[in-house]
């Protein structure tokens, strides 16, 4: 993969604990983590009240210029449409072949874009994402989190298998994605050890 940037989407009531994990070892990783927003240089509030200035606004995000879009959950997914902007670019992003990412509310986002019609997927809870009238409720999957493609989905328990997904999309951690899911999903004590081998 040439492109390294990978695009965290930021808006108010976003859920801090769903990305984490993935953004910050993605940077670990090489990546580089960039925030979009709704304005340019408008701060945005998240569910613990942490201020964030995006990095850009979403209007300037292409797909061309990015290796992958985050879409964390928020209680916004579902008090209207503000966030109809950004899963309107998701769907730009997977139009483009860029993978999309989406987890909690956010899946329910892409449910009344259409973007689950066609598409395994996984979520809150299937009545949730029932709730927003979307057609795909027959390839609704009871996972962890799902890759089908170029999109990844999850449910908000799941930040560490969500992170997991990414990272094998885009090619991180070969070799030690199976070490860095059992010691952040399971405590599993030997695989820190593995994860922080040094290759021979």
């Amino acid at each position: 993969m040439t492109n390294t940037t990978v695009h965290l989407a930021v808006y108010d009531t976003l859920a801090d604990w769903e990305t984490g994990h993935a953004t910050a070892w993605l940077a670990r990783a090489g990546f580089t983590v960039r925030t979009v927003g709704p304005v340019a240089g408008e701060p945005v509030t998240t569910l613990a009240g942490l201020r964030i200035v995006p990095d850009l606004p979403l209007g300037d995000l292409r797909p061309e210029d990015s290796a992958l879009l985050i879409l964390p959950g928020a209680d916004t997914y579902d008090e209207g449409d503000a966030l109809a902007p950004f899963t309107a670019k998701a769907r730009a992003f997977l139009d483009a072949g860029v993978p999309v990412a989406a987890i909690c509310g956010a899946t329910a986002g892409l449910a009344r874009e259409g973007l689950l019609d066609d598409r395994a997927h996984t979520g809150a809870a299937s009545f949730h994402l029932a709730a927003t009238g979307y057609r795909g409720a027959g390839r609704y999957v009871e996972a962890d989190a799902v890759t089908d493609g170029d999109l990844i989905t999850a449910g908000p328990t799941e930040p560490v298998a969500f992170a997991r997904e990414i990272f094998a999309r885009l090619g991180a951690y070969e070799g030690k994605r199976d070490a860095w899911y059992r010691l952040f999903h399971d405590s599993d004590p030997a695989a820190f050890a593995e994860l922080n081998a040094r290759e021979a």
